[in-house]
């Protein structure tokens, strides 16, 4: 049986995606594509993990879940269904079955290497897509680099980084930026960051699929775009809401909402670039931070607030799903990996950043007029000051590691330097 192969490469870190289906490996390979150097590699030339084997066969599948269930197991959840885990620690083998995504795992850590076992070559190759993905983000945590939770764009190798909760502006900044101002995308919703030789911050992707309100597609000029391309065969990303694909097709604009909850467009990274011509960065350091606020029925506004970096904007220690990794257990990304990050960064180089909280969006109404208030700000004449330099009276903060020994080091250099004159 022939094997094919792609190989993903980040900042020194690299895991190995095989598979007898080679529809799979190109799935993983079109999914990291620019953001993370995935590329073809001869399957015989790799000896050595981290190696994620993707395996589709029913039957496999069968043997691998009735083996979890029959063995003493724990039960816990992983994207988003049920999984079954049971360790063998004299074997030294980790199994675990999600039966409502017909998915099985094998894991020897020793070894390093971990199978994906399911019964359809999509649902195996999106399970082994965001499992190399987390082995990834395990190898670059072990090595001193943090998660932010911040879009990113890029322009002449320095980077916009955009923070706030769930709702706040992330995506529509970085959008707008990359659609109106020629900027690079870097993430759409987390990045990787740590300081380079340069007394900076390098920034890295953290590639995912970008979800895109109805309202937002139309606002940028791209809803047409999309249209055309799914009436043309081309498809948007699996994950997302079939209704979604159904109201773009229909020329249905209005945004759509479940439960409170708006169901967006979901975008392949490679998109961006072949639909609506958008180049992916593949790195930056960091040169100014923005941190948007809805306020209802105000306008573009530039404030001089006192918000700076805190334990909500490092996803390190905030993992969403438990993932098997090489180290004999799950991936640990909550308090031993954030103390890892924090001994490597214990004093992050100086960044020049600016510090923005703006009112940008007439909130609860949704984004779905070319006017639109968030469109409008991202737009502005404010952003693009953002990278006209400071002068010395307004000198940027610092950029500091999440560790808590320099927490307050942190909070005292991320004040406006209003404050700290009169401090």
């Amino acid at each position: 049986m022939s094997m094919h192969a792609v190989r993903l490469e980040c900042a020194g870190a690299a895991v190995t995606v095989v598979s007898a289906d080679r529809s799979v490996c190109r799935w993983v390979g079109r999914y990291f594509g620019t953001w993370w150097e995935a590329a073809e590699v001869d399957a015989a030339s790799v000896c050595a993990g981290p190696l994620v084997t993707a395996i589709v066969d029913r039957g496999e599948y069968d043997t691998v879940a009735f083996a979890v269930t029959q063995a003493p197991h724990t039960s816990t959840s992983y994207a988003r269904a049920q999984m079954l885990l049971a360790r063998d620690a004299s074997a030294g083998v980790i199994r675990a079955a999600s039966p409502e995504r017909g998915l099985a795992y094998w894991s020897e850590p020793s070894a390093g290497t971990v199978d994906v076992i399911g019964q359809d070559a999509a649902s195996v190759a999106t399970a082994t897509a965001r499992l190399a993905r987390e082995v990834m983000r395990g190898a670059l945590l072990r090595d001193g680099w943090a998660v932010l939770h911040a879009s990113a764009v890029v322009k002449n190798g320095r980077t916009l980084l955009t923070f706030g909760g769930k709702g706040a502006g992330k995506t529509t900044t970085a959008m707008a930026l990359a659609a109106r101002h020629q900027f690079g995308l870097l993430a759409n919703d987390r990045v990787f960051v740590g300081p380079n030789s340069a007394g900076g911050v390098t920034v890295l992707p953290w590639p995912s699929a970008a979800a895109v309100g109805l309202g937002l597609l139309k606002a940028l000029g791209w809803f047409e775009i999309a249209r055309e391309r799914l009436q043309s065969g081309d498809a948007l990303h699996p994950t997302q809401d079939q209704r979604v694909t159904d109201a773009i097709l229909a020329g249905n604009r209005s945004p759509l909402w479940e439960r409170g909850k708006e169901l967006k467009a979901q975008l392949w990274p490679h998109q961006f670039t072949s639909w609506f011509g958008v180049p992916l960065a593949t790195e930056g350091e960091a040169a100014a931070l923005l941190f948007p606020r809805i306020e209802a029925g105000t306008g573009p506004t530039a404030e001089d607030a006192d918000r700076c970096l805190g334990d909500a904007d490092f996803m390190s220690g905030q993992p969403r799903t438990a993932t098997p990794t090489f180290s004999g257990s799950w991936v640990s990304t909550g308090a031993a990996a954030k103390q890892r990050a924090g001994k490597s960064h214990s004093a992050w180089a100086a960044c020049p950043v600016t510090r923005w909280s703006s009112g940008t969006m007439s909130q609860r109404t949704p984004i779905s007029s070319q006017r639109s208030p968030a469109v409008s700000y991202a737009g502005s004449t404010q952003v693009p000051r953002l990278w006209s330099g400071h002068s010395r009276a307004h000198a940027p903060p610092r950029l500091l590691g999440p560790n808590r020994a320099s927490e307050a080091a942190a909070r005292q250099a991320c004040r406006s330097p209003r404050a700290q004159r009169t401090a």
